[in-house]
């Protein structure tokens, strides 16, 4: 029997993967976005909420295949962004109604 090609990254380093869950409304609905390998730790995610990657994050999960965990961790990403809003020069549309929703929940 085939085995189907497993979804681990093969780095073996220890460390936590963000991806985000992008609300593209209406018929659309939610996908989980694509993201690089390289791109999946924290201070990119950071960055690219910053900077406007994501049409409209709805949802951030965080896993560690290595320690065998998976969470939600989107009220601790906004609350990180919230905190560190001062240093930002810049910042996109899309972030700011993603701290919006975020503190509904």
């Amino acid at each position: 029997m085939a085995r189907s090609p497993s979804i681990v990254p093969q780095s073996a380093s220890n460390h936590d993967v963000y991806i985000v869950l992008e609300d593209f409304g209406g018929r659309l609905g939610r996908a989980w976005s694509e993201t690089a390998e390289e791109d999946g730790n924290r201070a990119t995610l950071l960055r690219h909420l910053i900077e406007g990657h994501y049409i409209r994050p709805a949802r951030i999960v965080a896993f560690n295949t290595t320690e065998g965990w998976s969470r939600d961790v989107t009220a601790d990403v906004a609350d990180e962004l919230r905190r560190r809003f001062v240093e930002f020069e810049d910042v996109a549309p899309s972030m700011l109604e993603f701290l919006e929703r975020a503190a509904k929940h």
